[in-house]
């Protein structure tokens, strides 16, 4: 019995996660298309990228990366 108890609570974990992949998946596809949504209007999905990853560090890191980066682009005349 313990072992009929365990496999179907694998099965059940096995089943959320293979739910929540397909999930996943078809968040990527929503992603997918919102870029290229932007990317039809004209919009530059790598800049729109780059912002992403910025504005998901916290504010202090995101004041430093923009302060380092603006040393290296004066130091290569880029400024």
């Amino acid at each position: 019995m313990i072992e009929g108890v365990a496999a179907d609570e694998v099965r059940l974990l096995l089943e959320r996660i293979e739910r929540l992949t397909e999930e996943r998946k078809g968040i990527g596809d929503d992603i997918r298309d919102v870029f290229a949504e932007a990317k039809s209007r004209g919009y530059d999905p790598q800049a729109l990228r780059g912002i992403l990853r910025i504005r998901s560090k916290p504010r202090e890191q995101q004041q430093e990366q923009a302060a380092i980066m603006e040393v290296y682009m004066r130091a290569l005349g880029m400024m």
